[in-house]
């Protein structure tokens, strides 16, 4: 990388983290009225807090997610008086922080989404020496999916394409069905189908067994709503039994239909939604082995007959 991409790429990563941070600001007032809005940044040496309020610090950057785009550690530590409660008020607005930003989708100023993923607790309570305030960090892990247009969506197969064709009828106009990656800007609810693993193994003399493993992720701004579209799908996928693939990578199948078929299908609603996925799913397809030329319905009918 040239030293002016790296410069480029360190101004918009300056530019998205104010954005960021001015928009959590924005949301951590709305949560705590008790605030009266005093969220504020970290205190120069020597500054004093006083009154309840809440202090907003990045911290660690992690590694980029191949799907969840760049992350971020953010710190938010509410502070709370004595006279006010000190720690049980502290723990309850904890409470209200996470319910109102765990897996919570936000919008910045400039249209950029991102979501907030509640880490833990990075210490115990603590007393403010300056002031006696009563205060604790919580972290957050901020995920912003980088946008990667259309070139990217264009690179999906036949499989891809299948899930998505059906996940999107199966759910309706009202939900946002993608593949790979959460593209910037993702809206909700939303489903996100991506690739895990394959394998393949020899299935008779002229046949291979292809086998692929997918992960979707179901996104809503609603608990109920998401364990009911996950175990919604997780039955209707082990219902369906088969997909329809158009097969197009080929001159032999050009234009043609092809099936690949549900092998497995399991959901776990405790799963992180945005980051891990709650479906795991084992789609599989018989394909002819790359220099036979059997008849792929002699095929079959010889590998059964073998087994």
């Amino acid at each position: 990388m040239s030293m002016r991409n790296e410069i480029s790429t360190a101004m918009s990563t300056s530019k998205m983290s104010t954005l960021i941070k001015k928009t959590l600001k924005h949301k951590l007032a709305v949560l705590v009225p008790d605030w009266d809005g005093r969220v504020l940044d970290v205190p120069a040496s020597g500054e004093v807090l006083a009154g309840p309020c809440a202090v907003v610090a990045f911290a660690e950057e992690v590694p980029k997610s191949a799907w969840a785009g760049y992350r971020r550690i953010i710190k938010i530590s509410p502070y709370a008086r004595p006279e006010d409660g000190g720690a049980e008020q502290v723990e309850a607005w904890s409470t209200d922080l996470i319910k109102g930003l765990h897996q919570v989708r936000l919008v910045d100023q400039a249209g950029g989404a991102f979501t907030c993923i509640y880490l833990g607790s990075s210490d115990s309570d603590r007393v403010d020496a300056g002031s006696g305030v009563v205060t604790r960090s919580l972290r957050f892990g901020v995920y912003v999916p980088e946008d990667w247009g259309t070139a990217h969506a264009e690179t999906g197969d036949g499989w891809l394409a299948a899930l998505q064709d059906w996940t999107q009828s199966e759910l309706g106009s009202g939900w946002s069905v993608y593949g790979d990656v959460w593209p910037g800007g993702y809206d909700m609810p939303s489903v996100l189908w991506r690739l895990a693993g394959c394998s393949t193994s020899v299935a008779g003399t002229s046949a291979l067994e292809v086998r692929q493993q997918w992960i979707g992720h179901v996104l809503t701004d609603h608990p109920v709503l998401t364990r009911h579209t996950v175990t919604r799908l997780a039955r209707q996928l082990a219902v369906q039994s088969r997909l329809a693939v158009s097969e197009t990578g080929s001159e032999e199948h050009e234009g043609n239909m092809r099936y690949i078929t549900v092998d497995e299908v399991t959901a776990d609603l405790q799963a992180d939604a945005y980051l891990n996925g709650q479906i795991r799913l084992t789609l599989q397809q018989r394909i002819r082995r790359p220099g036979t030329n059997v008849p792929f319905i002699r095929e079959i009918h010889h590998s059964k007959g073998m087994e």
